[in-house]
């Protein structure tokens, strides 16, 4: 008995959904819309185009790309965590070292945006900037 109820239910609201909608304007100029045609102003029917949908597909990629980068992410630190407490070697110290002088670099820069310039010494410290970034994002971040 439940299941027939839903599905005159479901079938009332779909015969609802296909109704028809009226336009019309009254003698004080104001328009009004209605499921059902008024008797006595004179109207006209619109037709309610159908929503517009975005394929899923898109967003399904994109998800998958977002999971792939969080796993690529998550082996490049377990690995390292292995070497965690290993003895650094020469070139893990240069390294470190660099990555040291991009940090101050950026830092540098950083308060030299703070402190106020001009339009062009603005321009050039952010370009070096991102020059400096892209640098400690290649050698320090991700590699």
């Amino acid at each position: 008995m439940p299941r027939i109820a839903v599905v005159l239910l479901c079938l009332l609201t779909a015969l609802s959904a296909r109704a028809e909608i009226y336009r019309w304007t009254d003698a004080r100029g104001s328009i009004h819309f209605s499921d059902t045609p008024p008797n006595l102003e004179e109207h006209s029917a619109i037709t309610v185009r159908k929503p517009v949908t975005v394929p899923l597909s898109e967003n399904i990629r994109q998800s998958e790309k977002v999971r792939q980068s969080r796993q690529s992410v998550e082996r490049m630190l377990r690995s390292k965590s292995k070497r965690r407490y290993a003895k650094a070697t020469k070139e893990d110290q240069l390294k470190a070292s660099q990555c040291d002088k991009y940090r101050a670099q950026l830092d540098r820069i950083q308060v030299q945006l703070r402190a106020g310039y001009s339009n062009d010494r603005g321009n050039s410290l952010r370009q070096k900037r991102r020059k400096v970034s892209q640098l400690y994002s290649n050698h320090c971040v991700l590699d």
